[in-house]
């Protein structure tokens, strides 16, 4: 019978089942890729064992944030014990936050280490290929889209020993209300005897907010203040109260309690996301993850400078900015709202439900504009109130029909109670007219708010698209000149009013009448948005059929982003959620200005913004020159006046002096790749690429690969390839160098035997929901793949494949800073290192401290023996040596060291280790 834990850092699953003993794989490929795969789940009673062996014990489970200037470093270290006398095999799957890019993976293997290189996915794909044309059994998975990163490993643990998974990952985290919200999922499966989880956070100025709400299910909406906060998390902050340690340590008793509550959470909104609608008939998945705590979160804000906080470190700087006391600007809001076939029932009353809040949340000043459209498009007249709800007949047709405009209305109470009477009459019924809606939508953001209605003020129905590009330019071009004659009759009018352009456009499905291919409808959308008065698009992607991709590039091609609503319970509560974070916009045309002698303007991060929302923050990041003394940015904006109407020019010039000394450990390096490696990849997305061939990668693709290779980070661009420690011919460090990372470099012959096995998998559904894998026949190994999915939902392809023994392709890793000081069995080491000075960094509580690594064969050791010390790795009393004297070392963490170390001979690093683990020879 299959077993199976489950461990998520971001959410994290650990599953473990039986199988007969199998060898050792010597190479895995973790990849990804951009296909779309089919799900084929594994019957686990299909599957038996000769005898029953006791399961994979999961011993421990920890997981240690550190966030420094709001960069998060998290490390999910899980250990594993198999105490039957045959191999079992246990599979460690990682679903991360959408934001997030893996930066570390490293598994322990009867006390052998296994770490992961970073590749580029290509090469990663070659790999496989040749693999399976050599005879090995293989397998490549890929899946779709990138908006979520996946991460899923299957080993097989030996009899009688132990396992150990340390994966981190690292993402900058998001303001939105007014906090930074960081969030760890836990899953661990099953009740763990030992479960930790630490967050400590480190900021530059004085922590203001700091609150632990209540474990989460993880689809809620953000939680205020006034939400039960946790009682079991212990929180210490520092005396100048700018680090804070926050602790959980749930015992079995509490994981029961937080299981139970997970599990009613679960059903209840599983329940409620299905329709009784004939248009969705399909029954509410029954089963429910075992062992699922819920989501941990930590909110936090910090207080800030008038004019912004500029951060200068060893050679970059990081410009937070984030003003408060500041007039919000009036805006002109249109809501695109779906109302075809596929929203009835639930949907639609969600929608009706969440606008009439959404309507009283208008502010004084404003203008709004509701457009519905289903097979046909309509702007709404609050005429329309004063009479009978309308008996409406809808035809698939429609399409063709011509669009009456209305001018937007103010936000006055009397015209907000007529549009909620409105919108709750609205009705779901026929197609959708996703381009004619957007069409027009951007047709009453150019045409502004002083203007009558009348005859002239129709839209004339599109022609439906055909082959013909001349058909097509004429059609854009009819509009286009309509268009020019509005603007050009109330300019005078929209700049006194000086209203921000919103556009809030929701659908739950794919464009299905009048224009269907979404590439047009983008490029139409962007060829009548632009200027000073260009909208940005905010796209809301209700439930799980909406075209995610597709809606993403609209809203990154004018401005806003793409959010995913859950159809759950609380999808009207989801909604609301999302407007009050773009219902207030205090500045608008942010443009940040740096100096050309004191920073390298090649860079810079995205440095202009539309527009900045009350209760968020804009990061600017770059590289400082190295004659710089001072930095200078000048930032420029508009933001609002006192009386509502017009606006005026707001500008800031910090002045940040340029240390040339290191001021400690400041993650400002990582921090700009992350930040420049996530904007490259959204001007790729957007379609933002200057012209290439189709089997090319663009110039945003190339530079996002050279740094995501450079750093380590696991992107769309790049894969996962973990070598079995010490297989020496396996590795080309020299040449890899040499190759900047970048390029495939050969190596020499590697004899491996193998087995892998591509292992199928229900998808889950957007409460965390996983289905089980089932264990692998005799012989087969799991393959190690990176599985990236749409909205937290991976697929994975099933593949059975034999078990033969062969010379597997060669095999080539990036050199790892661990070899040059012979650290390779202290992964965790990694990320401390600063080679420049052969020193390794590290942040106690109260200080960081420089220790010297050595880079000879000799071990450095004191003249006098070895002194003895309090706080030993394994507990208890020990001897301070340096840290490859000590076994025990090897698989603790950055956190342990830092209460463990000490120094050795003139400042070397050492660790506090018990006698019987010192100089062990395997």
């Amino acid at each position: 019978m299959a077993r199976w834990l489950a461990l998520f850092g971001g959410l994290c699953l650990l599953a473990l089942a039986h199988s007969a003993a199998v060898p050792t794989v010597d190479t895995m490929v973790v990849a990804k890729s951009d296909d779309t795969i089919a799900t084929t789940p594994t019957s686990v009673a299909d599957i038996t064992t000769e005898e029953s062996s006791p399961p994979i014990k999961l011993t421990e489970m920890e997981v240690i944030s550190e966030v420094s200037l709001r960069y998060a470093h998290t490390t999910v270290v899980a250990r594993v014990r198999n105490p039957a006398k045959r191999a079992q095999e246990a599979h460690f799957r990682v679903l991360l936050p959408e934001t997030a890019f893996i930066s570390g993976f490293v598994m322990t293997l009867d006390g052998k280490s296994y770490k992961a290189y970073v590749k580029e996915k290509e090469e990663a794909k070659q790999i496989y290929q040749d693999a399976v044309s050599q005879g090995i059994g293989a397998a490549h998975i890929s899946a779709k889209a990138r908006d979520s990163n996946h991460f899923t490993v299957a080993v097989n643990v030996e009899a009688s020993s132990n396992a150990i998974f340390n994966l981190t990952y690292e993402e900058l985290l998001v303001r939105r209300n007014g906090v930074y919200n960081h969030a760890i999922n836990l899953h661990p499966g099953a009740l763990v005897p030992k479960l930790t989880v630490t967050v400590h956070i480190k900021e530059s100025e004085k922590l203001i907010e700091l609150r632990v709400p209540e474990i989460r299910t993880g689809n809620e909406i953000d939680a205020t203040k006034d939400d039960a906060q946790n009682s079991r998390a212990t929180i210490v902050r520092s005396h100048d109260d700018r680090e804070a340690t926050i602790t959980f340590t749930p015992d079995l008793q509490e994981q029961e309690r937080l299981i139970q509550l997970y599990t009613e959470k679960s059903k209840e909104s599983a329940a409620a996301s299905h329709s009784s609608s004939s248009w969705y008939s399909a029954e509410p998945e029954t089963t429910t993850p075992e062992g699922v705590l819920g989501q941990f979160v930590v909110q936090y804000d910090v207080a800030r400078p008038k004019d912004g906080e500029v951060l200068v470190n060893d050679g970059y700087f990081v410009h937070f900015f984030a003003p408060t006391n500041l007039e919000a600007l009036n805006k002109l809001v249109v809501f695109v709202l779906d109302t075809s076939g596929s929203m009835m029932d639930r949907k639609i009353i969600q929608l009706r439900e969440a606008m009439q809040t959404i309507l009283g949340e208008l502010n004084a000043g404003d203008y709004f504009s509701i457009v519905e459209f289903n097979s046909a498009v309509t702007v709404h007249d609050l005429k329309e109130a004063d009479g009978e709800p309308p008996k409406r007949h809808y035809s698939y047709f429609d399409y063709d029909k011509n669009v009456t405009l209305v001018p937007p209305s103010p936000a006055t109470p009397e015209n907000i109670a007529k549009a909620k009477l409105i919108v709750s009459w609205l009705q779901a019924s026929g197609g959708t007219n996703i381009g004619r809606a957007l069409d027009v939508a951007v047709e009453l953001i150019n045409k502004g708010v002083d203007w009558k209605a009348s005859e002239s003020a129709v839209v004339p129905a599109a022609k439906e698209n055909s082959d013909s590009p001349q058909a097509a330019a004429s059609s854009d071009v009819t509009t286009a000149a309509s268009t020019e004659v509005a603007v050009e009759k109330t300019e005078d009018k929209k700049t006194a009013k000086s209203l921000e352009p919103i556009i809030i456009f929701l659908t739950d499905g794919d464009p299905t009448v009048g224009e269907t291919d979404p590439k047009r409808i983008i490029t139409r959308v962007q060829e009548k948005n632009y200027g000073e008065n260009k909208a940005t698009i905010f796209s809301l992607a209700f439930g799980e059929d909406a075209d995610r991709k597709f809606l993403r590039k609209v809203s990154l091609r004018n401005g806003g982003f793409m959010r995913h609503i859950y159809e759950a319970a609380d999808a009207a509560l989801q909604l609301r959620d999302f407007y009050r974070q773009i219902s207030s916009p205090l500045l608008a045309h942010l443009k940040f200005t740096y100096p050309s002698g004191q920073v390298k303007s090649d860079s810079l991060t995205k440095h202009e913004f539309r527009t900045y929302y009350a209760g968020s923050e804009v990061v600017v990041a770059g590289r400082v020159e190295d004659s710089a003394t001072e930095i200078t940015p000048q930032l420029a904006a508009f933001c609002g006046v006192r009386d509502g109407y017009g606006r005026k020019r707001y500008e800031v010039i910090p002045r940040v002096p340029v240390e040339k000394k290191k001021s400690g450990y400041l993650p400002l390096e990582r921090l700009w790749s992350y930040l420049t490696i996530k904007q490259l990849l959204d001007k790729h997305d957007a379609g933002e690429d200057a012209p290439h061939k189709d089997d090319e990668k663009s110039e945003h693709e190339k530079k996002a690969l050279e740094l995501a290779l450079k750093y380590s980070f696991v992107t769309p661009l790049t894969s996962l390839v973990v070598v079995k420690p010490n297989a020496t011919n396996a590795v080309n460090a020299e040449s890899v160098d040499k190759a900047a990372g970048i390029g495939p470099v050969s190596g020499g012959p590697l004899s491996i035997t193998s087995n892998l096995l591509a292992r199928p998998m229900a998808s889950h559904n957007s409460f965390g929901h996983f289905g089980l894998s089932g264990p692998a026949p005799a012989a087969a190994f799991g393959a190690a793949y990176i599985s990236p999915g749409f909205n937290d939902k991976f697929f994975t392809t099933p593949v059975r494949l034999p078990a033969p023994t062969t010379t597997f392709a060669p095999i080539v890793t990036p050199k790892s800073v661990l070899v040059d000081y012979n650290l390779l069995n202290y992964p965790w080491a990694e990320a401390l290192i600063i080679p420049q000075n052969d020193t390794l960094l590290l942040s106690t509580d109260k200080d960081t401290v420089a220790l010297k690594l050595a880079t000879l064969s000799e071990v450095p050791k004191e003249s006098s023996g070895d002194a003895e010390c309090a706080s030993a790795v394994d507990g208890g009393a020990g001897v301070c040596v340096y840290l490859t004297r000590c076994d025990s070392a090897k698989h603790i963490t950055a956190q342990v060291y830092s209460t463990t170390y000490c120094a050795v001979s003139q400042g070397y690093a050492g660790v506090c280790c018990k006698r019987e683990k010192v100089d062990i020879v395997h």
